[in-house]
């Protein structure tokens, strides 16, 4: 299994390809379609699904685009069931000014493990940054992916609609550094690092 990162959108947030010899999960598309796109045709693999980590505008720009192409589900939890179609939820209208919205999710996503295609992960639910934030687990290759809950050495701003500092504070600390050490985080935005050096070295969130 492989994993590729691509910064895309307005804010330059992080997209991950996790693929394999024939297939691909897209997590968290943030924008330009068309580089996704010739990503996949680069490396002859086939999307299965788009899994978001949470719905604000900058991780779902490409959603639309990419969804239609590839007749293929998107999966987002419950609690922002509603975001993708409303501009003033997923914030595009408040930041940017343009409206991005898209068809409401396929499927939603809850804390349980899940296995699409030959691609097995478990779901965490990590509230805080926003309600329905999640966190993917990929526990046989050891790495997860964060979205906005936990950066190198920094965390997801809570002060938008939903956020809340002392659930994303639980969230870190009693579901993410409760993983083995040796996890890389891939978080949406910036360089990837690890559980151990976050619980060391993160500012907000030590142990």
């Amino acid at each position: 299994m492989h994993i590729h990162a691509m910064s895309l959108g307005p804010l330059g947030t992080n997209c991950y390809i996790v693929y394999d010899q024939e297939e691909a999960l897209i997590i968290d598309p943030g924008g330009d379609a068309e580089k996704v796109t010739q990503f996949l045709q680069d490396h002859h693999v086939t999307p299965i699904a788009i899994l978001l980590t949470h719905a604000h505008f900058d991780h779902i720009g490409a959603v639309d685009g990419l969804r239609k192409a590839y007749h293929i589900d998107v999966y987002l939890h419950e609690l922002e069931a509603n975001w993708l179609e409303d501009a003033s939820k997923n914030g595009s209208l408040l930041f940017t000014q343009k409206k991005v919205e898209t068809e409401r999710p396929d499927q939603f996503l809850y804390p349980r493990k899940m296995a699409l295609g030959d691609f097995s992960f478990h779901v965490l639910h990590t509230p805080g940054h926003s309600p329905g934030s999640v966190t993917f687990v990929f526990t046989t290759e050891k790495f997860i992916i964060s979205g906005d809950v936990l950066f190198q050495q920094g965390i997801g701003r809570t002060d938008l609609p939903g956020g809340d500092f002392q659930q994303l504070e639980k969230s870190i600390k009693e579901s993410i550094y409760t993983l083995d050490d040796a996890f890389i985080v891939y978080p949406g935005h910036g360089p990837k690092t690890n559980i151990q050096f976050e619980k060391q070295y993160n500012p907000f969130f030590t142990v």
